[in-house]
């Protein structure tokens, strides 16, 4: 057996079913995304695989801003359903759509919460008892025997992104209320750290006005030493002077008399504001064709409020 071949299979199958369910959505699905959208929280269900999927979805939806919980049935049934109250929806998670645990934990869900059930049987009881149904229009399962759960499973994953996914867009979620949910590790750091927690402020920013001379350029480079200097008219950001910019008008010039800011600087520099992520900062100054290391950050009047280098972002565990 050629096992690369095997899992091209396997990974061809899962992709074409992954297809069919894209084209198979229909208003059952929008109906679902603005049920769940107006939950107070969502309480998902399912035992054995279906409820590891279960699990992986809630925690997705939570991750997202749409409150959700796993709940296992049989835990529920011993007095776990005390967390489910009126408001919420249930997302009832089963292949075959007869589930006997969810088919008695049923009523009691019922009673309190509007229920979406996932499941490859249209006709099944579970299906037809819930208020909307997911249809997985599964064919075969991916694995040899055509048992496992694998296509099935796969299906019912990417159901439950493109439900987050949706709900998302319509409400206009963004990286900032994604970093709210991720405050530590790597992940957090690159979406709540600021250029505003790691900019130099103050008097620690180098700056001259544009009618002052190159001397008085270099001394204020000198004793403040960021890699640049900010050029103002009448407290407005008008350019940058960088030390390579520095190096190449003593290069070009034989006295420093004849050099003039305005003839050495870049007008209307790349800047950020104070919110701007860190991320996105580092991004900024890397995806262009010629990299810079430091940028000014600016107010909503261009005025400049600070200076943050490539080396502040990187120290601050990008």
């Amino acid at each position: 057996m050629n096992i690369i071949k095997e899992a091209q299979r396997v990974l061809s199958a899962e992709s074409k079913a992954l297809e069919t369910l894209s084209q198979s959505l229909d208003n059952n699905f929008v109906e679902a995304c603005e049920k769940i959208r107006k939950a107070n929280k969502v309480v998902v269900s399912g035992v054995g695989k279906s409820g590891i999927v279960g699990k992986k979805i809630a925690a997705t939806f939570s991750s997202v801003g749409i409150p959700s919980i796993f709940l296992h049935p049989t835990e529920a049934l011993h007095g776990d359903l005390g967390i489910v109250n009126e408001g919420d929806v249930s997302i009832l998670i089963s292949k075959s759509g007869t589930t006997d645990e969810l088919l008695v934990l049923f009523p009691y869900l019922k009673k309190r919460t509007c229920i979406i059930s996932i499941t490859s049987n249209s006709n099944s009881l579970l299906s037809k008892k819930s208020d909307i149904h997911l249809l997985i229009p599964l064919d075969k399962e991916a694995c040899p025997i055509e048992l496992a759960p694998t296509t099935s499973t796969t299906m019912t994953m990417a159901l439950g992104d493109a439900i987050a996914a949706s709900i998302m867009r319509l409400n206009k979620f963004e990286e900032k209320d994604f970093a709210m949910n991720h405050p530590l590790g790597q992940l957090g750091k690159n979406l709540s750290t600021t250029v505003g927690d790691v900019m130099h402020t103050g008097i620690n920013i180098p700056i001259i006005d544009i009618s002052r001379s190159f001397k008085d350029a270099l001394i204020v480079m000198t004793d403040k030493p960021l890699g640049c200097l900010c050029v103002v008219d009448n407290n407005k950001l008008v350019g940058i002077i960088t030390d390579g910019d520095t190096r190449r008008a003593l290069n070009n010039f034989d006295l420093i008399s004849d050099i003039k800011i305005v003839d050495v600087m870049t007008s209307n520099p790349i800047t950020v504001k104070e919110d701007t992520l860190v991320g996105r900062a580092l991004s900024v100054m890397e995806n262009r064709k010629s990299q810079i290391n430091v940028l000014p950050v600016v107010d909503d009047n261009n005025t400049c409020i600070g200076i943050v280098r490539i080396h502040d972002l990187i120290k601050s565990g990008l």
